[in-house]
């Protein structure tokens, strides 16, 4: 399996419903370093899984949809926690549909939000 990780950041603010979250139930940011990997079993005709300009470009078009915005206020997570683990399958998942990854022949995604130098979440997109 081949792959290609490309990385960017974003800031976002947000807050928690629920006792097991503790002091994060308050409005709080968090700044993730943001790794996108995208994998296939085999290199296209140009030998590569993508091209990593294109890869850093797509990336950093998703995450600024995010970045900078208070999560609590967008409609589209009403309702939900935007944990660390979610936020990565809604990464992973806006790539796969900007880029039309199932299109181009990418076997997967993986999306990891590093919240510090100790703590990360992942989410693994499988498109085949």
């Amino acid at each position: 399996m081949y792959s290609v990780t490309v990385r960017d950041h974003m800031m976002i603010a947000h807050s928690f419903r629920g006792k097991v979250f503790g002091p994060a139930q308050s409005l709080h940011g968090a700044t993730f370093v943001v790794d996108a990997t995208f994998r296939r079993r085999a290199l296209d005709p140009d030998n590569v899984v993508i091209d990593i300009g294109e890869a850093t470009e797509v990336l950093g078009a998703v995450l600024a949809e995010l970045n900078h915005r208070n999560l609590d206020e967008d409609p589209a997570f009403t309702g939900v926690n935007t944990t660390s683990e979610f936020l990565a399958r809604v990464v992973a998942e806006r790539l796969a549909d900007r880029i039309d990854a199932r299109g181009r022949g990418l076997d997967g995604i993986v999306v990891t939000l590093h919240e510090s130098h100790v703590a990360w979440a992942s989410y693994r997109l499988d498109l085949q």
